[in-house]
């Protein structure tokens, strides 16, 4: 399976195009649209989520419902397109009234002067219209329908805010992982995504204060999968393992700088005496760890276990207090360009990791079982689970 996005934060739509779901998979497209509101939720977040109401749009790919087996097209209408008009047209000819709009001040931390620089643009606004994190709607898009996916095979995913501008949420609230239905169900319902109240309290008002200062925050984001059977990656080439493919996974959001696995960092402040799962046997549940510090992965394997991944978010780098920056036509100094912003984005965040978990499991299990029906790739599933157990 794989799919692509395209378009541009003020353009008229965003698209996103994946092959190899496979045939006969009943897609609800409210599912997505619920998960679209999810990422343009939270507190902290800026006008722009006011603006755009994210309803997905299917042109292809699907009939009555079900999956063909052919390319699936996913579409977004970009509403505030319509106070760009000319600016942001594909087809309209470059006039002095369509380029008023123009940025030549590369704000610190985006992706402004590079893209400049790499791809000659002068206008740096052919840059932070596609670098933007608008772009995450149609991976919250195409996650959502992986979700659908992995939950016809019996596997779960969810991703929440472990930690946001310094305040953590307590682990021993954390509600025992099994089934994520309870999980779910509390951290949908907080404005900041997580399971601990008391944390969240904290967090609303630091995202306040932080608010009036003209300042950003960052944070930790933690995903969960369940339900994957044992053995997707391969241990045989670096390529295949996949705990690196979820950590390119990760890293590729928005603003993401770091990735771990289980206790990750912690690991290291432990002798390994501490950090490994034992091994138990048990004639019902058969082979089974007493832990899980590695977050479910052994030898870039899944062994059973949950998936336990954690992302770093930087904290947004357009500030309301802008930063120094340089005029790339004049190289007279300046203070950066402030675009609409948030003062924390994390807890969407974890919508948009939890897709990108949620991506990378469905690859691996459509890599390793029959893909072009969904019958079939029950079966063999079944069936591997079944070989497994008699091990």
């Amino acid at each position: 399976m794989r799919y692509t996005t395209a378009g541009e934060s003020h353009g008229p739509q965003l698209t996103a195009v994946i092959e190899g779901i496979p045939a006969g998979l009943t897609i609800d497209p409210e599912k997505i649209n619920a998960d679209l509101k999810r990422r343009q939720q939270g507190y902290g977040r800026g006008n722009r989520m006011k603006i755009e109401t994210d309803q997905v749009q299917i042109t292809a790919g699907v009939r009555h419902q079900k999956s063909l087996g052919g390319p699936i097209v996913l579409q977004v209408t970009n509403r505030d397109h319509g106070h760009w008009g000319d600016i942001m047209s594909p087809t309209a000819t470059e006039t002095p009234e369509n380029t008023v709009r123009q940025v030549t001040k590369p704000r610190p931390g985006h992706a402004d002067l590079v893209g400049g620089e790499k791809y000659q643009h002068t206008d740096l606004r052919n840059v932070l219209e596609r670098s933007s994190a608008r772009e995450t709607t149609m991976r919250v898009a195409v996650g959502s329908l992986c979700k659908q996916l992995l939950a016809e095979v019996g596997v779960q995913v969810l991703g929440f805010v472990q930690m946001l501008g310094g305040i953590a949420a307590d682990p021993a609230q954390l509600p025992e992982i099994g089934d994520l239905t309870e999980l779910t169900r509390i951290t949908n319902a907080s404005d900041v995504r997580t399971y601990d109240e008391d944390a969240a309290a904290k967090i609303r008002t630091l995202i306040d204060e932080t608010k009036q200062k003209g300042d950003t925050l960052g944070g930790v984001v933690q995903v969960v999968a369940t339900g994957l059977p044992v053995g997707l990656g391969s241990y045989v080439g670096a390529d295949r393992k996949l705990d690196a493919k979820l950590a390119r996974a990760i890293v590729s959001i928005n603003a993401f700088k770091g990735v771990e696995f289980g206790d990750g960092f912690g690991l290291a402040q432990h002798p390994g005496s501490e950090d490994m799962d034992e091994i138990f046997y048990d004639n019902d549940k058969g082979f089974y760890r007493g832990s899980n510090h590695l977050g479910g992965f052994e030898g870039g394997m899944t062994n059973g276990m949950p998936v336990i991944v954690k992302g770093v978010m930087k904290p947004i780098p357009t500030l309301y207090k802008p930063l120094r920056s340089v005029d790339v036509n004049t190289k007279e100094p300046f203070v950066a360009n402030v675009e609409r912003s948030d003062t924390t984005a994390v807890p969407a965040a974890s919508v948009v990791a939890e897709a990108m978990v949620a991506i990378t499991l469905a690859q691996a299990i459509l890599d390793k079982f029959d893909a072009d029906a969904l019958p079939r790739l029950q079966a063999q599933l079944k069936a591997y689970n079944e070989e497994l157990a008699q091990y």
